[in-house]
């Protein structure tokens, strides 16, 4: 699969790079909400849950994690009826964030970009995946990630807009 234009700015590590992979996802979306704050709603991954509904069950393995996800974080949690274990693998502060996201049948590279604008934030969301479980559903389901991609960035805009992460 080749990837769309612009695609070069995420940066995947060689077996999660878009042509290598059976699945590629591209959502993005212009927020009218500073980086800073999209950013801290993002990275808060235990409050997902409270405004993402395709998210379940987000648990960090460390304790220093409580405040946010950084470089390196473990975490488990469920997302498309999927129970998964991930690892921050890229984290630059307010703008770009991604990990690994690994179950039976599913490895995942889920990258975020956060770009200032005039008017806000320019955010930018890819996937890529391997694997059994993941090569069937985008042949039964093949715009179902897309449209949960989708819905947690006008989660995450509605979030944004409105006010800080406590």
């Amino acid at each position: 699969m080749t990837a769309p234009p612009g695609a070069e700015r995420i940066h995947y590590p060689d077996k999660y790079r878009p042509d290598r992979t059976w699945v590629f996802v591209r959502n993005e979306l212009d927020v009218a909400a500073p980086c800073h704050r999209v950013w801290a709603w993002l990275v808060r991954a235990d409050r997902w849950p409270t405004w993402y509904s395709n998210s379940q069950d987000v648990e960090l393995e460390h304790a220093a994690s409580i405040a946010g996800l950084s470089l390196g974080t473990q975490f488990r949690w469920k997302t498309f009826g999927v129970r998964l274990r991930s690892v921050v693998e890229e984290f630059v502060p307010g703008e770009r964030i991604a990990w690994t996201a690994k179950a039976f049948g599913v490895d995942a590279y889920h990258a975020w970009l956060l770009t200032p604008t005039a008017t806000g934030c320019h955010v930018l969301t890819e996937e890529t995946q391997n694997g059994w479980l993941a090569a069937l559903s985008q042949f039964f389901m093949p715009n179902r990630m897309h449209n949960g991609h989708q819905m947690w960035l006008e989660r995450l805009q509605e979030k944004a807009a409105r006010e800080e992460p406590c």
